[in-house]
């Protein structure tokens, strides 16, 4: 650890940069160099530095070879600690797209199970609710039929007994008119043996 902090401490004295591109740039007037990665057998990645123009640069600032080499090979191997902390640590562009075409691949197909759902459940509604209304019909035309059937009993009932009705009062007064023809014969009589009395 320490050595990785004399490694840092040197590179920064050395005047050594990485920036937000991945770009490593020395700041006394040197071009950029890019970093770039390998996939190293154990599946860790290796981030490529230009170590000759930074063991030059460090030559060249009056630093002996053998150190130079030292520094250059501490900076490189904290460089790619940090690295590969930094790439555990976000995800790739490539990756997010994956994430987001997967994404978008299951809400499309959550949606049209959705929506698959809905019509199935709609047209099953629909189906039960015609049915349901043939039923009401059916039953509406058997309350009407009973309906109907119970009326004309009762009508039926109805004109019979009126009928019973006209023949009792019929007869009633067949009698009525039998029992005043007996009185007009009686009273007549009567008046005729009054008379012949006297």
């Amino acid at each position: 650890m320490t050595s990785c902090r004399r490694a840092v401490q040197i590179g920064l004295s050395s005047r050594a940069l990485l920036n937000k591109s991945g770009e490593f740039k020395l700041l006394d007037g040197f071009s950029r160099r890019q970093i770039s990665q390998l996939h190293n057998p154990n599946g860790k990645r290796a981030f490529l530095v230009d170590t000759l123009a930074l063991v030059r640069s460090l030559e060249a600032q009056g630093v002996p070879s053998k150190q130079a080499e030292a520094i250059t090979s501490a900076i490189t191997e904290v460089l790619n600690d940090s690295l590969e902390n930094v790439s555990h640590n976000f995800v790739s562009k490539a990756d997010m797209q994956k994430v987001e075409m997967l994404q978008e691949a299951n809400i499309s197909k959550f949606k049209s199970e959705v929506q698959g759902s809905q019509n199935h459940h709609f047209s099953l509604l629909q189906r039960e609710t015609e049915k349901l209304q043939g039923d009401i019909e059916k039953l509406r035309s058997e309350v009407r039929y009973e309906i109907d059937k119970v009326t004309a009993g009762q009508r039926l009932d109805l004109n019979l007994e009126r009928g019973r009705i006209r023949d009792e009062l019929a007869n009633q007064k067949a009698e009525t008119t039998n029992l005043t023809n007996k009185l007009d014969r009686v009273s007549l009589i009567f008046h005729l043996c009054t008379t012949w009395s006297i």
